[in-house]
């Protein structure tokens, strides 16, 4: 007879996501992010909650009632609260998000031209941003045919052509304000990388709060790995992706710290749903205790986080 643990009820509860939603503006109100004027961060957050939400009803990422792929996103976003400081970070998580939505909406539809562009289109939008995420278009491709087997001529163009269209607005509006090179020093970047594994300007609340996030996204994966016969081949392919962008991300955070806060905001959008998946389906005494331990550090690093601001 299964055993409904802590951890069971509270990824269960129907009212887990209200009081997260709650939690997650109480602490925004306590760190002080309404009186300096960040409501637009707090709007996106609340708006990739909605999002992180959808993603789990439309692809069915837990085979069972639970709202805690929304509950760990709020959570963990809200626990990295330095990442609000820039609001690059929180677009690239919308974004980040956005496009996992209608990449999955192609899987095993090699016809479906115009999602892949649309998909496409926000990862553009995300590298006008976030230059550096163009590193991950060889992976992505890879990952269309491996895991979303959608693969095939007409979607590599049309992804390439989704891909470039925010450079168009860009290039066209460099053109007539004369600025014909505008769009150079931000590719240039892409060719410039500080020394390798240098953490002397990372400070220590990003080291730990990356730390702790790696090793949740780990937990995450060897849970899956072992438990990934239970749920069904297409939600299968879809973890398989989240595992392989984490371990893409905690190499690029080991080798080039210096982009530490908008790879963390992405390495914290693909540990959620495996941490949830986690969360949700254990029931063991460990699992349960190791809730605890999660809650409990989740809980300090916030608190730690949001000290150090002031």
């Amino acid at each position: 007879m299964n055993v409904k643990r802590f951890q069971n009820k509270v990824a269960e509860s129907r009212i887990a996501l209200p009081a997260t939603a709650v939690y997650t503006l109480i602490v925004c109100a306590l760190s002080g992010m309404f009186g300096n004027g960040m409501w637009l961060q707090v709007v996106l957050l609340a708006f990739a909650g909605y999002l992180m939400f959808q993603l789990n009803n439309v692809n069915a990422l837990i085979r069972i009632f639970s709202r805690m792929i929304s509950c760990s996103y709020l959570v963990l976003m809200t626990m990295a609260f330095f990442l609000f400081d820039d609001i690059a970070n929180s677009i690239i998580s919308v974004l980040a998000i956005a496009f996992y939505m209608f990449f999955f909406s192609i899987y095993q539809d090699g016809t479906a031209v115009g999602r892949i562009f649309y998909a496409f289109a926000v990862l553009g939008i995300m590298s006008v941003v976030f230059v550096q995420s163009l590193y991950f278009l060889p992976i992505i491709w890879v990952l269309l045919f491996t895991n979303i087997m959608a693969g095939n001529a007409r979607m590599i163009i049309a992804s390439l052509m989704g891909l470039t269209l925010p450079y168009w607005f860009i290039g066209a509006y460099g053109l007539m304000s004369g600025d014909v090179m505008l769009l150079m020093p931000h590719f240039e970047s892409l060719a410039e990388f500080a020394p390798i594994a240098d953490w002397q300007n990372v400070s220590w609340a990003e080291i730990i709060t990356f730390g702790f996030v790696g090793l949740l996204s780990i937990t995450g994966m060897i849970h899956f790995r072992l438990n990934n016969y239970k749920d069904k081949i297409r939600t299968r392919m879809m973890f398989e992706i989240f595992s392989v962008m984490n371990l893409c991300l905690l190499l690029f955070i080991a080798l080039q710290p210096i982009h530490i806060d908008a790879l963390l905001t992405l390495l914290i959008v693909n540990t959620t749903p495996m941490i949830a998946h986690y969360i949700a389906l254990t029931n063991t005494k460990i699992t349960n205790l190791s809730f605890y331990i999660i809650l409990l550090i989740t809980l300090g690093l916030t608190i730690g986080n949001v000290w150090t601001l002031f």
